[in-house]
């Protein structure tokens, strides 16, 4: 967003901060997998109590 001076320690240029594979699965833990949980019991709700599929795996 805005260009920052590039900072030093003691002559050495510090890396600027990135995403990591260790910060994508903990963002899929945290909020991906509980969000497939939450939908996946809805899906079963629904199924259970309306007869109704709405997963994907219903178009098979």
């Amino acid at each position: 967003m805005f260009a920052k001076k590039a900072q030093t320690v003691m002559g050495h240029r510090i890396p600027e901060p990135r995403p990591t594979l260790m910060a994508v699965w903990l963002v899929f833990l945290y909020l991906g997998l509980p969000l497939l949980v939450i939908t996946g019991l809805l899906d079963l709700c629904m199924q259970l109590f309306f007869g109704i599929c709405t997963g994907l795996w219903c178009l098979a």
